[in-house]
């Protein structure tokens, strides 16, 4: 008899937590290595935010709050629906979870069965379609290159539709590739989910208020009010809010949903952190206007790196409308020698050729479904993002 349940066998850890693993490990060795491959901003949760942590404390919010949220912070997030994106929920629609990939858990593990399918366009966030495979489901993969910036067509996913499709999982702005859906190409998608109503629909929109260039963000319950009723619409505090560490996403969805998601939460975390609760409930409520700067600070970042990478040789690197990542092509490396006579066979091999040769740390396409590739996070400042690039534009010279 084994051991290790075999839900568990069906996953992976994480590839990007490994890959910032390696670099906190060559940091340790005094090892002078650039790492591009946490999804982190660097800028410090807002002074308001913390004060309201402090002053939680100080008043002995201390203690036990309801399983998937208090009050007061489901009314943050009912208004910040209402206010964002045109969204009404009641308190019975939201739930609050330990960051949003718990949100995508509940949601997922609660609702997937064995022989469910789950369509995710890749590139893909890496914890999708593990979630999925350990909830016992299969994951049903729709891909789009650099050539279509990296979206998917309503035409697609009305191919990969069959009677087993329970989800649709939508990106946008996307982790890894930072593409955004515009309104119409969501309405577009909600045209195809019409004819099949048997499919229900869930959004990972928490880089919302990271897009440049005016995008105007959208969200596919706002666009087609029609399918609110099969929508879960999940965000939280971890990005724009400089978050990461307090650990509170949320989702705003159809109230039977939402209560056995609480019923899993109640027999798992219980409740998220009372303090960052309080604390995530003043980033909601409070002045909104420091995201419009930090995005503009992004903008600026995104140019670099995009114009950097685009003059290394075999690279070619879309520019994104949102999050803080790019996803450069590298069709162009793959089959080349380095230096030391090895060939580069796949992205894998050019990320190990980069962090093994000049000390700078990515992660390799195969991680989110769609090679040959590599996501840059480029949540740092513009002194290590230049010469992170100029190292990756002398490794990629270097292949013959």
């Amino acid at each position: 008899m084994s051991l290790i349940a075999p839900a568990l066998n069906r996953i992976s850890p994480s590839p990007t937590l490994a890959m910032s693993s390696r670099v906190l490990e060559l940091k340790a060795k005094g090892i002078n290595v650039i790492g591009l491959s946490a999804g982190e901003p660097d800028f410090d949760t807002p002074e308001f935010v913390k004060e309201a942590a402090i002053e939680a404390i100080r008043k002995g919010q201390t203690k036990y709050t309801n399983v998937d949220g208090t009050a007061e912070l489901k009314a943050a997030i009912a208004a910040k629906f209402k206010r964002d994106n045109g969204l009404t929920y009641e308190a019975s629609q939201i739930s609050v979870n330990v960051g949003g990939k718990h949100t995508l858990f509940n949601a997922l593990v609660a609702t997937v069965s064995a022989g469910d399918e789950v369509i995710i366009p890749a590139p893909y966030w890496v914890s999708y379609p593990d979630i999925v495979q350990f909830a016992g489901g299969t994951p049903v993969f729709i891909k789009a290159g650099a050539d279509k910036n990296y979206k998917v067509t309503p035409e697609q996913i009305d191919a990969a539709i069959t009677p087993q499709t329970k989800w649709v999982l939508l990106n946008s702005p996307s982790n890894p590739s930072g593409a955004a859906y515009s309104a119409d190409e969501l309405k577009a998608i909600a045209e195809v989910l019409r004819r099949h109503p048997h499919v229900w629909v869930m959004t990972d929109d928490m880089y919302e208020h990271i897009l440049y260039d005016g995008f105007e963000f959208a969200t596919i319950a706002q666009v087609a009010p029609d399918l609110y009723d099969r929508t879960l619409t999940i965000n939280g505090c971890s990005k724009a809010y400089s978050m990461t560490g307090w650990r509170i996403g949320f989702a705003g969805g159809p109230a039977p949903l939402i209560k056995a998601m609480a019923k899993l939460q109640s027999q798992s975390t219980s409740n998220p952190c009372s303090i960052a609760q309080a604390a995530a409930t003043a980033a909601l409520s409070g002045d909104q206007s420091f995201l419009k700067e930090r995005a503009a600070a992004f903008q600026k970042r995104r140019d670099l790196v995009v114009s950097m990478l685009n003059q290394a040789k075999g690279i070619n690197c879309p520019r994104p409308e949102g999050a803080f990542y790019v996803y450069p092509d590298v069709s162009g490396l793959i089959g080349l020698k380095t230096p030391s006579g090895k060939v580069i066979a796949n992205d894998a091999d050019l990320i190990d050729y980069f962090l093994d040769d000049h000390r700078v740390a990515a992660v390799h396409g195969a991680a989110f479904g769609l090679e040959p590739a590599f996501r840059v996070s480029y949540a740092t400042s513009e002194a290590i993002l230049t010469e992170a690039c100029q190292r990756i534009q002398a490794a990629c010279g270097e292949l013959k």
